[in-house]
């Protein structure tokens, strides 16, 4: 129990961090409009790391208490429910320019349940285990709630990872393995050898909590404190880690027909869904097709043609 507590801790110092007043600006255009059904706003992504949000797009989760409570419309309720989140887009004007975000709107049930070991998928836990801001939360409870939910998203991620880390590992590598195959469990354009600047760009923090969840975790764990950085040996038998990657493989699998599914619901939820879905992959690939007009005016059968001819040119895999 104290070793969780400094991991909530380490936690509760990371989303404490101050954030700019044009995010924050987005945050209060977001509780106008979801009202008392908000009960969190989460800033992370490549703007909470570089700490500019100029130029670039502000990614945001929205927690809502229900998705009843949050839209009007019950068609947008029930696909949120059936395949969380529900993705939006959001421009706003802020002093002399414009800040946009894509935010994602989720359950706080669902939020609790993505980040724990009952969500076989890497979406919510592999995302919510890197270092997240909280914009908002409605009162302490909430805020305690949240801590203790992305404590063990980081619980979850290690324990999901380490059967595929051989011995002696660092934190740089368990990070790198573990962001590696959570973004190829996804429709992600990213490659490899770049995810490990995610790491790098808080590498003290992922080196504390790496330490503090290994001493939480049950899993046999050898820390060789005498090495800087600290090294790692894991003892798992042969047969969980041949189930571990099956796991993965599973994993990856089903992650790429949610990720279809997912974008196929943003050409309803998202507003220009189609330029969405062309813009994410051309922002990490630099490849781009066109959809005529004629296309456009049938978004769900330009989304599946567009998927597939990025897929045909390498643009994710």
């Amino acid at each position: 129990m104290p070793t969780e507590m400094k991991l909530t801790d380490q936690i509760s110092r990371q989303i404490s961090q101050p954030a700019s007043p044009a995010i924050h600006a987005l945050a209060d255009w977001l509780l106008d409009t979801y009202g008392e059904a908000v009960q969190a706003i989460l800033f992370y992504g490549s703007c909470l790391r570089t700490g500019d949000d100029r130029g670039g797009l502000v990614d945001l989760y929205v927690l809502v208490d229900r998705y009843r409570a949050a839209f009007s419309k019950s068609i947008l309720a029930v696909l949120n429910k059936l395949l969380p989140p529900n993705v939006f887009y959001l421009e706003i004007p802020y002093a002399d320019r414009r800040v946009r975000a894509k935010y994602a709107v989720l359950s706080m049930d669902d939020f609790r349940c993505g980040t724990s070991k009952r969500w076989f998928h890497s979406y919510i836990w592999g995302r919510f285990a890197q270092p997240i801001g909280l914009l908002y939360s409605c009162n302490d409870q909430t805020a305690q709630h949240i801590q203790a939910a992305l404590a063990q998203a980081v619980l979850t991620f290690v324990e999901r990872v380490l059967p595929r880390m051989p011995s002696p590992f660092t934190a740089r590598d368990l990070w790198r393995m573990g962001l590696e195959m959570s973004y190829r469990a996804e429709l992600r354009a990213e490659q490899p050898h770049k995810l490990i600047r995610l790491f790098e760009a808080t590498p003290d923090y992922y080196e504390q909590i790496t330490r503090q969840a290994l001493s939480t975790l049950s899993l046999p764990v050898d820390i060789r404190e005498s090495d800087r950085p600290y090294r790692y040996s894991v003892h798992i038998s042969d047969r969980v880690r041949r189930a571990n990657r099956l796991d993965w493989i599973v994993r990856t699998w089903q992650g790429k027909m949610l990720s279809v599914l997912r974008l196929l619901k943003g050409t309803l939820t998202f507003r220009g869904g189609i330029d969405y879905i062309m813009w994410k992959i051309e922002r990490h690939s630099g490849m781009r097709v066109e959809a005529s007009p004629r296309l456009r005016q049938y978004p769900l059968l330009a989304a599946c043609v567009i998927l597939w001819k990025l897929y045909r040119r390498g643009a994710y895999r």
